[in-house]
């Protein structure tokens, strides 16, 4: 119970957060540079577990879609580690179409690979490779995701953001893609 009320309060603090912007050629200066601007935009967001999405994500996706981009969702476990990964899944499902993702645009990897474990770190070259595959193969020119922190320091979110920083450091985002990630910050900030 605990947990879930420190878990309220920091979704509540991550949605006055910023998003800091960058595309693969360097800091952006202004979101039309972004393409944040263009109706029709292909945008990604890319979490680890169900839930998340809707935790951390929400007002976020609100904007893109209330902002006619096109968002898909890439989730990189079913978030199973409490043995109910069907059920997170098909919540997942119902938390897409709620915030206005069809679900014909939602990917969930169920892979040993990337265990919903707070104790497991994911392989970053692996996480970067399923990464870049979705995006070119969907043509996406705006990436969302976690940042270092990972918001709560989870282990599986760190890995997504890693994956994106090395796509990014090593100039492998195709040209015109855009990241997008959230601030974590402190609860106690004032």
């Amino acid at each position: 119970m605990e947990v879930e009320a420190l878990l309220c309060v920091v979704v509540a603090v991550l949605a006055c957060g910023l998003l800091w912007v960058w595309d693969s050629a360097g800091r952006m200066e202004t979101p039309r540079q972004a393409g944040l601007l263009e109706v029709g935009s292909r945008a990604l967001l890319v979490i680890a577990h169900p839930d998340d999405e809707a935790m951390f994500f929400a007002p976020t996706v609100l904007g893109l879609v209330r902002l006619k981009h096109q968002v898909s969702l890439l989730c990189f476990s079913a978030g199973n580690y409490y043995n109910q990964g069907e059920i997170r899944k098909k919540e997942l499902l119902q938390s897409c179409d709620v915030l206005g993702i069809p679900s014909s645009c939602v990917m969930i990897i169920d892979n040993r690979d990337f265990p919903d474990n707070p104790g497991v770190q994911w392989d970053t070259e692996l996480v970067a490779s399923v990464l870049l595959q979705h995006i070119e193969v969907n043509d996406i020119n705006l990436v969302v995701t976690f940042d270092a922190g990972g918001v709560s320091g989870h282990s599986n979110h760190v890995a997504l953001y890693a994956a994106v920083r090395a796509l990014h450091l090593e100039g492998k985002f195709p040209e015109g893609c855009s990241v997008l990630t959230l601030q974590s910050v402190n609860v106690l900030r004032t």
